[in-house]
């Protein structure tokens, strides 16, 4: 089972300055930078899918400046993202069309014709037809036939499968080498497993099952067995889009070739608790990065500040003071409780409010107190071998900046690829 990571411009400054917080001198922005396969020693994925809307065009914006999608266009997706197939051998560079950017139309804004060229000027060795995102998906055993199914549900299902069958035409004058992947829509096990069907009969030998970001895993699970029961042995299925990383062993049991996420790096910094991943045992766990955001810069010290609520000085002091004692205790130099304090003197600050009771408060800040000093305390950044590690330490672990938070992403990624590795093992 592959995992290919999701990319959206993710990468890092590898002369950035923790003390001082900038960016090394004269650093452009692209040019200068690493992604994950360049900054770790070892590439933490198999493949990298590339979405048109992150890339952008005329008709959507996406998240490249210009000159970046002048670029990617004219150099290809492997030379953009230095992700050569002479360095990184056997490895994907998968394209779809980004579905949820134009979930809202009526139609996808994208063609097979106009999808196959994209594939074409990006050099990818595989590419999504142009799917449209189904969100209603049954309960189970209300499996829904066609006429009680919602008009525009049934749309989008038609139009999925009409551009894929437009699609795995006009893909075959990208040769061999290419390999076209049909997109699965539906919005109930039987209909994905009806869809897989007719992708099958069209030619393809490699499934993209999507729409499920929004699923549970049991609701996954229905779908992907109801699939592999209605294909060929030899169709491969690759799940595009799944978060839910801790299911691994449910989706392999069915048979899933490959799968796409973005989840290890973006956890780094979005959930609010599994930031940084560690392995326990054969596995995955979890700590919870020490929040200690600039003080100049966080927009809601600024509100407050603004309003008379803070002291902006006594903020600044209560931010570097934070800074210091985690540091101290990491070199050995300070204590585990002085640096809880001074974490938490500014944690208060931060989020408090005048709604908030006093006991609330103290309720609250024990709370976070024990999950930060479990994260101190276990000083896990000194077990960890990656790259991030070796080099920023303790700084891998506190939740500050972009080139922190995605450093602490790809050091998830490191473990989350190793953890796969349990998989292959136990599938040979």
């Amino acid at each position: 089972m592959k995992f290919v990571f999701a990319d959206s411009l993710d990468f890092v400054d590898p002369a950035f300055d923790f003390i001082a917080d900038r960016n090394g001198a004269r650093r452009t922005i692209h040019r200068d930078d690493q992604f994950p396969h360049e900054y770790l020693d070892v590439a933490p994925y198999d493949g990298i899918l590339v979405s048109r809307g992150i890339v952008g065009d005329v008709l959507h914006n996406g998240k490249y400046s210009e000159s970046q999608l002048m670029r990617f266009r004219r150099e290809g997706a492997r030379r953009f993202l230095r992700y050569m197939e002479s360095d990184f051998p056997g490895s994907m560079m998968v394209g779809d069309c980004g579905a949820f950017t134009y979930r809202n139309m009526a139609e996808p804004p994208y063609k097979a014709a106009d999808t196959v060229e994209f594939y074409a000027d990006g050099g990818f060795s595989h590419g999504c037809s142009p799917d449209h995102l189904i969100f209603d998906f049954d309960q189970a055993g209300a499996d829904r036939p066609r006429s009680e199914v919602p008009t525009d549900v049934l749309t989008r299902f038609d139009v999925t499968l009409q551009n894929a069958a437009e699609f795995k035409v006009e893909a075959a004058r990208l040769g061999p080498e290419f390999t076209p992947m049909g997109v699965i829509q539906g919005w109930s096990a039987s209909s994905m497993a009806d869809s897989a069907t007719a992708l099958a009969q069209m030619g393809y030998d490699y499934l993209a099952v999507g729409g499920t970001v929004p699923l549970k895993i049991d609701q996954l699970c229905r779908a992907l067995a109801a699939i592999r029961a209605a294909i060929p042995p030899g169709v491969r299925l690759h799940v595009l889009g799944f978060g839910k990383i801790e299911n691994l062993a449910d989706i392999e049991r069915h048979g899933v070739a490959s799968f796409d996420t973005t989840s290890p790096l973006v956890r780094a910094f979005k959930d609010a608790r599994k930031n940084y991943w560690a392995r326990t045992e054969g596995a995955l766990d979890y700590y919870t990065a020490v929040r200690i955001p600039q003080a100049i810069e966080n927009n809601r010290l600024k509100t407050k500040a603004m309003r008379g609520q803070v002291d902006q000085e006594e903020i600044k002091l209560l931010e570097a003071t934070a800074l210091d004692s985690v540091r101290a205790l990491a070199s050995g130099g300070g204590g585990l409780d002085a640096a809880l304090d001074a974490v938490m003197a500014y944690w208060a600050q931060l989020n408090w409010t005048e709604e908030t009771s006093e006991i609330q408060r103290r309720i609250t800040m024990a709370k976070q107190r024990t999950v930060y000093e479990r994260t101190l305390g276990d000083r896990p950044w000194e077990t960890c071998s990656c790259r991030v590690c070796r080099e920023i330490g303790v700084e891998a672990l506190i939740f500050r900046n972009s080139n922190r938070n995605k450093r602490r992403g790809m050091h998830n990624l490191h473990v989350f690829h190793e953890h796969l590795k349990t998989f292959r093992t136990n599938a040979e």
